[in-house]
């Protein structure tokens, strides 16, 4: 695999993703850069946007791009959890995202920018339609 298919992503900059999206952010760097921080991820970062969705996007784990594991040493896929309430939620049909899930995983950063802009856009009211006819 060519080391420059995917963009290296940095909590930092998945966060920079989420407030263009106009999202109040929080971030946390996992156990590389504070010891107590949980081992098995390397980055996560929670988000909720103006229509009240959340996203709770994790770095697992590093991925290594030298033999040492000196320098190599990136993320270039994130998994993002939906989150309405503050519950795990899909989206309601009609969505490319999220659709009978409330996780979607091994995203590169491309990919998620879709799914910010996705999520963003939601108008929540669309919860109670479709449970009302009964699509959700």
């Amino acid at each position: 695999m060519d080391q420059d298919i995917y963009k290296p992503m940095t909590a930092e900059s998945v966060g920079e993703l989420l407030r263009e999206a106009g999202a109040e952010v929080m971030v946390r760097s996992g156990r590389s850069e504070n010891y107590s921080a949980p081992r098995e991820f390397s980055f996560e970062v929670k988000a909720i946007f103006e229509n009240g969705m959340g996203l709770h996007v994790v770095a697992r784990q590093f991925n290594y791009r030298d033999p040492w594991e000196a320098q190599g040493r990136v993320n270039d896929m994130v998994d993002a959890m939906l989150l309405k309430d503050g519950a795990l939620t899909p989206l309601p049909k009609g969505y490319p995202f999220f659709q009978g899930i409330d996780e979607e995983v091994g995203l590169d950063e491309d990919r998620l920018r879709e799914l910010i802009a996705c999520v963003a856009k939601v108008n929540p009211k669309l919860y109670a339609l479709q449970q009302m006819t009964g699509d959700l």
